[in-house]
C-alpha cells in the first residue's frame, strides 16, 4: 500500500506536471493571440511580419515558429489527459520519483508529431502564397476550395479510421517508453484531427475566433463520452505492465 508520504509526492508531482502543462499552453496563446488580434487590426504590431512580399527565409522561419506554437497551442489542451493518464501507471511500479520525467516525454514525444505537422502547414501556406490561393490575411480566396476543404473535413468525421484513431487518442498506454508513447499518441492524434486542422485555411490561419473554436472542438471531441466511441478502459493488468517493461 502506498505510504502517506508517496502519496503527497505523488500529488505534489501531478500539481507539477498539470502546472507546467498549463503553463506552457498560456505562453503559447499569449503569443498567438496578441498576433491574431493584431492581424485583424492595425496589423503594426506583432503581426507586420506577415504582411511580407518576399518569403525569405527569415519569414519562412517565422512562419514556422509561428505553426509550431500554434499547433502547441490548441492541442496540448486535449492531450492533457492522455499525458495524466500515461502518468497515472507510473506510480504503480514503485517509480513514483520518476511521474514528472515520464508525463513530459510523454508530451514531448506527442508535440513533435504536431511540429512534424507545422513544418508540412508551412510548406503548404506557402505553397497556397505562391499560388495566389491564399489571402493576406491568410484565408483560401476560392470558395470552391474552401467548400471543398469542408466537405472532406465533414465526411472524414464520419469515418471508420476517424474513429478508430480517436479510440486510440483516448488510449495512451503501450509497452513502450513516455517519448515512444507519446509520439504514438501523437500520430493518433494527428490521424484523428488533421482535417480540421485543414479548416484553419478556410476560416483563416490566424483567425483567433476560428482558432479558439477549433480547440474547444478537439477538446470536447476527445473528453466527451458521447463522442463517436467511447475509447477502451485501461484495465489495471496493463496499468501494472506498460511502464514496467520500459526498462
Amino acid at each position: 500500500m502506498t505510504s502517506i508520504p508517496n502519496k503527497g509526492r505523488l500529488i505534489c508531482d501531478r500539481w507539477l506536471v498539470g502546472t507546467t502543462l498549463a503553463v506552457v499552453i498560456a505562453l503559447c496563446w499569449g503569443w498567438i493571440a496578441p498576433m491574431a488580434l493584431d492581424m485583424y487590426g492595425p496589423m503594426t504590431g506583432c503581426s507586420a511580419w506577415m504582411m511580407t512580399r518576399s518569403w525569405d527565409l527569415t519569414h519562412q522561419a517565422l512562419l514556422f515558429a509561428m505553426w509550431a506554437v500554434m499547433m502547441i497551442g490548441m492541442m496540448l489542451p486535449s492531450a492533457a489527459p492522455a499525458v495524466f493518464r500515461y502518468a497515472s501507471v507510473v506510480p504503480r511500479n514503485a517509480e513514483s520519483e520518476r511521474v514528472p520525467a515520464r508525463a513530459f516525454a510523454f508530451a514531448a514525444g506527442y508535440l513533435v508529431v504536431w511540429i512534424i505537422f507545422s513544418l508540412l502547414a508551412t510548406a503548404l501556406q506557402l505553397g497556397l502564397t505562391k499560388a495566389s490561393l491564399l489571402s493576406p490575411m491568410m484565408e483560401l480566396r476560392s470558395r470552391w476550395i474552401g467548400g471543398g476543404l469542408v466537405l472532406i473535413a465533414g465526411t472524414y468525421q464520419f469515418t471508420p479510421w476517424k474513429r478508430k484513431c480517436l479510440e486510440c487518442c483516448r488510449s495512451p498506454i503501450h509497452h513502450t517508453g513516455g517519448f515512444r508513447t507519446g509520439m504514438r499518441n501523437g500520430i493518433s492524434c494527428l490521424g484523428c484531427c488533421w482535417a480540421l486542422m485543414l479548416l484553419l485555411f478556410v476560416g483563416g490561419v490566424m483567425n483567433l475566433w476560428w482558432l479558439s473554436a477549433l480547440t474547444i472542438f478537439v477538446v470536447i471531441e476527445k473528453a466527451s463520452p458521447m463522442a463517436w466511441v467511447a475509447g477502451p478502459r485501461i484495465a489495471p493488468s496493463n496499468s501494472m505492465e506498460s511502464p514496467e517493461r520500459d526498462r
